[in-house]
């Protein structure tokens, strides 16, 4: 097992309602089967993945590999880096997704199956891929800097972060996102936010929701940027405009297959760098968190980090 990383594992027991902590002895030994020895820890906590990854990195762990879901995925890579630094270059992200949404492995192309998930993991091949890097309002009200893997939004999508959070999950997680959407999706209020696009193009637009994306789905499936790739140091940013009651039923139907772009208020725009601004309180979709509020900076990190992928 020499050809393969030095492997730490940080697992979310809690993810997917549990599920990852129910079947964590089977992934466990498949994780061991295709790699051999690896250390592990579990999280006790919002935030824990981030010191996990962080501390493992310093003890010259080669490659962190986040179980979970997209919310555990996007603490891990925070954890790659320290006051704005990698800690290690050369370090290797891998996961094995069992969240709720699952759905950056989407676009990176990695089995929502961990049994094929951890065959990813063996050998030492990797793509450099690209990350986002922001500042926003946090809960707490001052602005802090984090890293995001996946997509960042605003808008509905905050809100159904917040209600999928608090929610159990008993039926699974795109029931889970499917039910907060209808609920969030017959309520909200559309914002007026402003937009900076490169420090050159300035819009004013009134939203249901705005995705910086640098993959290609959130929500749990939702085709929000069907055009993103993960390697072009570019965010596709894509604007659900003034939507009625009406247009949000289509789009709801539309989206999943990435033909929303269609609709006559649906905007595309590509962009390196976004700082987005609101007099009224718009929450953010941090990779299916929900951290805090606009304002926001948002800047695209080509090469960001190294993603484990599968030997040919």
């Amino acid at each position: 097992m020499s050809g393969n990383y030095k492997s730490f594992l940080v697992v979310n027991p809690h993810s997917s309602g549990g599920r990852t902590g129910r079947l964590w002895e089977e992934i466990k030994n498949a994780v061991q089967e295709e790699i051999g020895d690896f250390e592990f820890a579990f999280t006790k906590a919002t935030g824990h993945a981030i010191e996990l990854s962080r501390s493992a990195l310093k003890k010259g762990f080669e490659m962190i590999v986040s179980i979970g879901g997209d919310g555990t995925n996007n603490e891990v890579v925070n954890g790659f880096f320290e006051n704005g630094k990698k800690i290690n270059p050369t370090a290797v992200f891998g996961l094995v997704c069992s969240g709720t949404g699952s759905d950056f492995i989407r676009t990176a192309g990695v089995p929502k199956n961990f049994k094929e998930a951890v065959k990813h993991l063996s050998g030492k091949a990797f793509k450099e891929i690209d990350l986002g890097w922001m500042t926003h309002k946090s809960h707490s009200g001052g602005m802090v800097e984090r890293y995001f893997i996946n997509i960042a939004s605003f808008g509905v999508g905050g809100e159904v972060d917040a209600l999928v959070n608090k929610s159990k999950k008993r039926f699974g997680g795109k029931m889970a996102f499917l039910s907060a959407s209808f609920r969030a999706g017959l309520f909200y209020k559309n914002r007026v936010v402003r937009l900076r696009l490169d420090n050159k193009q300035e819009l004013e637009r009134k939203v249901f929701n705005l995705a910086i994306a640098n993959g290609c789905y959130f929500g749990a499936g939702m085709c929000v940027a069907p055009m993103a790739k993960l390697n072009d140091g570019i965010f596709e940013v894509v604007i659900l405009g003034h939507l009625n009651f009406l247009e949000r039923l289509k789009l709801s139907r539309l989206i999943y297959e990435g033909k929303h772009l269609e609709m006559a208020k649906v905007e595309h725009f590509q962009a390196q760098e976004v700082y987005a601004e609101s007099k009224e309180n718009v929450l953010l979709d941090v990779d299916g968190e929900q951290p805090g509020s606009l304002p926001a900076e948002f800047r695209a990190l080509n090469s960001g980090i190294r993603l484990k992928v599968k030997e040919r």
